[in-house]
């Protein structure tokens, strides 16, 4: 078997990964596309997807560390003409590594930056107001190399994200002023880029850069970063067969399951599927199909924004939901619509655009995100704590196979149990209809399940080997009602000839009581 290689999980920066011989998919020609149109350019993806790699990549390169660079697609691009592997100054502004729970959290980062920015090209300033210490550096780093500054910002949106809105507004400000100066200074500057989950509509730092170049759906920049089909055969063709050899697997299945798992993020229209990096090299690393992109963490702003947005689960069953092209790149904070930040944060993707209307159609990019995030939805919607998980979807699997519909019942009365209270009749019915959907499409994973919403159809049909299940809920009405529909809508005619058990069971949660009191099965 081939010696396991260094892969470059969690590594951000691209001299080390160089130097220490961890294995590298090669962006560098995006690298020379972006450096040498000069433009300033802003770019959203979401977290854990190589945004900091390519950054410290575009540094690298900035700082004319051509060694770094041997054998890769930029040396040939690059060539040895009398521009080539030039030094410039680098104004590299991370902000990852900070907490923003306190309100002085983003002055003190950028402090911290310029402090050691003035070290370098001019006395330490630390009674002058941040922006002028930023235009002052600029301008003597021009004078002193003579060569004009660039500018890249990683995850700028850290701070917005992690504020209460006080704080939010207070950080906006910031902003406004100390950014505002990669505009009126642009004569100093060679090339900017920032980068970040999100694009916040009505915030300064965009209003005021007007001239930053939105890449983040331009199809032509589908593949900046992440890890497409091509690019993962020929890079890691030993690690998926170990991977294959672990799971007890050929190797073209081995393909087939990753894709699944991992694959289908698509940044525009018409685009080649993305595979999410971080999960990709895990699952190589461990040589196990996991749910890695969970495992760091659900973003505490997202799960707020879900509680505070009435947010009705069965909107995500299929690939038909459109958007309008706008709110894919704008945040508005205030808007109680969580979808354009399912989207910039990778819970959901673009499958399909519609050119007449501008507007896309979304849904999960695949396994690993569909399942991680119904199961990290279930502790929010059963009042339970995000550590603990109610739900357990293995038991409920296993009586679904052996047709323990006695097993099954009293599993939902528990859930049923768990809902909110005290809540209005909206909420109710919402949070009803939730815990039924998300139920459902986790058996999806280890059944054949089709859950339905629109008038004429069953609520649910479970499929197993022995099985066929056909479930119609109802609320404050009765199982009568509920198996009457059954018949009377015909949902069994499809399998009236299926040499399998077919049970119809009618359920009607009591809204009033928080309880399930009628379940009948036929």
């Amino acid at each position: 078997m081939v010696p396991d290689r260094k892969l470059p999980i969690g590594i951000q920066d691209f001299e080390r990964l160089i130097r220490d011989g961890y294995v590298y998919v090669d962006k560098t020609d995006y690298v020379y596309r972006l450096a040498k149109s000069g433009l300033p350019y802003f770019l959203s993806r979401p977290r854990r997807f190589g945004k900091s790699l390519f950054l410290s990549t575009l540094r690298a390169y900035f700082e004319g560390k051509k060694e770094l660079f041997t054998g890769l697609k930029i040396m040939e691009l690059e060539g040895d003409g009398p521009d080539a592997w030039q030094k410039y100054p680098v104004f590299y502004f991370d902000f990852n590594k900070k907490n923003f729970k306190s309100n002085t959290a983003l002055e003190e980062v950028l402090a911290e930056h310029l402090k050691e920015w003035e070290a370098v090209y001019g006395d330490e300033r630390n009674e002058t107001p941040l922006e002028e210490r930023f235009r002052y550096l600029l301008v003597k780093a021009v004078e002193k190399t003579g060569k004009n500054a660039v500018v890249l910002v990683d995850e700028y949106d850290k701070a917005l994200l992690e504020s209460d809105l006080e704080r939010l507004e207070h950080n906006k400000a910031v902003f406004k002023g100390f950014f505002s100066t990669l505009k009126s200074y642009d004569h100093y500057l060679r090339f900017v880029l920032l980068t970040g989950v999100t694009k916040f509509s009505k915030v300064s730092i965009f209003s005021d850069l007007n001239q930053l170049r939105d890449i983040s759906l331009l199809p032509e920049y589908n593949r900046i970063c992440g890890i497409t089909q091509p690019e993962m055969t020929d890079t890691f063709a030993d690690e998926i067969e170990q991977l294959a050899q672990n799971e007890g697997m050929d190797y073209e299945s081995c393909l087939v399951r990753l894709k699944k798992m991992y694959d289908g993020y698509h940044f525009g229209a018409d685009t080649e599927g993305v595979y999410n990096p971080f999960s990709l090299l895990n699952a190589f690393a461990d040589k196990n199909f996991g749910m890695y992109w969970f495992a760091t963490g659900t973003p505490t702003f997202l799960i707020e924004k879900l509680k505070n947005s009435g947010f009705d689960a069965k909107r995500f069953t299929g690939d038909e939901f459109y958007v309008e092209e706008g709110s894919l790149t704008d945040y508005r904070v205030e808007s109680d619509d969580p979808i354009p930040l399912f989207y910039q944060t990778g819970y959901l993707t673009i499958k399909a655009y519609d050119k007449e209307f501008r507007s896309y159609a979304l849904s999960y990019p695949n396994e690993e995100i569909k399942y991680g995030f119904l199961k990290s939805l279930a502790p929010y919607y059963l009042c339970a704590e995000q550590e603990t998980n109610p739900l357990d979807v293995r038991s409920f699997v296993l009586d679904i196979r052996k047709g323990d519909t006695d097993a099954l019942r009293d599993r939902f009365t528990a859930l049923f149990a768990r809902l909110p209270y005290p809540m209005d009749e909206k909420a109710v019915e919402q949070n009803f209809q939730n815990v039924i959907y998300i139920v459902f499409m986790l058996l999806g994973q280890y059944t054949f399940t089709e859950i339905h919403s629109a008038k004429g159809r069953a609520d649910c049909i479970v499929e197993t080997d022995d099985y066929v299940y056909i479930f119609e809920f109802k609320r404050d009405r009765s199982t009568e009602e509920a198996l009457k529909q059954i018949e009377e809508m015909g949902y069994a005619k499809p399998y009236a000839a299926d040499r399998r058990k077919l049970l119809k069971i009618g359920v009607n949660f009591d809204s009033k009581e928080r309880d399930v009191n009628g379940w009948e099965v036929r």
